[in-house]
């Protein structure tokens, strides 16, 4: 391990491309951890899912017209948010539905768009997986800017996104634009999906919003130290996803999930107050049945 470990920081040091994929995998980190501490909290872990998968005929679409990946991911994402928020409001059908009828729809279209280009030179099939090491700089400097925009759009409306989180009805009471707020979080998650493209992919891209805060949900009952033990496992699992991921040569956004789902594994067991391990000691030995 000594060896490996020894050999990741060599080519860390000597090779820039994957320079660019550590600052991008740590970068994902963060701002899934953040963003997936609202999204776990709310019970937006399916629009989370939904939007995740709902941008990749924005990315093809993009891909045929010579744009930036990034500029249709965003454009469909964002549209599929309201979609659902337009569909659910105007019809008797309820949100989850209306998130299912999308998601699958959007995704079945872009697969689509993807197998009729077969052929083309560019395999758009990795924005499914994520390759991280592909990152380059200018993927590296968008992804810098769409992070600090969601974490600075965070802070500035952290006490509104707090209020309606926690207790939705009394923010209606003090007059917070309830519905406003959830389609800027919206927005923000949006962001966080088309930040997180290359380095886990559509597909994965709702273990890296969910995962972390899931598991620093079972550490901590303060939602402040819950948004930087969030970000923490994100990190922890972006850099030894990717350190497993060019060791062995592995899918890098497989690695980078793996990691996180043992380190909810291990919080799931392990925890001090909420693990199962914890709580099956803390049970009484002797219980008596009454008659």
């Amino acid at each position: 391990m000594i060896e490996n470990i020894n050999s990741f920081i060599f080519q860390l040091l000597n090779y820039p491309y994957l320079q660019n994929a550590l600052f991008a995998a740590v970068l994902v980190g963060i701002i899934c951890g953040v963003i997936g501490c609202f999204i776990i909290l709310r019970g937006m872990a399916l629009m989370g899912d939904a939007i995740s998968h709902a941008v990749l005929p924005g990315v093809v679409i993009a891909y045929m017209l010579g744009a930036s990946f990034f500029v249709g991911a965003v454009i469909t994402g964002v549209l599929t948010a309201l979609a659902i928020g337009f569909i659910s409001q105007n019809s008797r059908i309820k949100e989850d539905s209306a998130i299912g009828i999308m998601f699958t729809a959007m995704f079945a279209a872009g697969v689509v768009l993807i197998t009729a280009l077969q052929g083309t030179s560019v395999d758009l099939w990795h924005i499914l997986f994520g390759n991280v090491l592909a990152v380059s700089r200018t993927d590296l400097y968008f992804t810098l800017g769409i992070g600090i925009f969601v974490l600075g759009t965070i802070v500035i409306f952290y006490r509104p996104l707090l209020l309606s989180t926690f207790d939705e009805t009394m923010a209606k009471a003090t007059g917070l634009p309830v519905k406003w707020i959830h389609y800027m979080l919206m927005l923000l998650l949006s962001f966080v999906t088309v930040a997180s493209l290359q380095t886990v992919g559509i597909i994965l891209v709702v273990a890296m919003l969910i995962t972390p805060g899931a598991t620093a949900y079972l550490l901590t009952e303060r939602f402040s130290v819950m948004l930087f033990l969030s970000a923490f496992f994100g990190v922890v699992s972006a850099v030894t996803g990717l350190f497993f991921s060019v060791i062995y040569d592995v899918s890098s956004g497989a690695s980078i999930v793996l990691v996180a789902s043992v380190l909810f594994a291990i919080a799931f067991f392990f925890a001090p107050k909420q693990g199962l391990v914890f709580k099956m000691l803390k049970k009484p030995k002797n219980e008596t049945v009454a008659p």
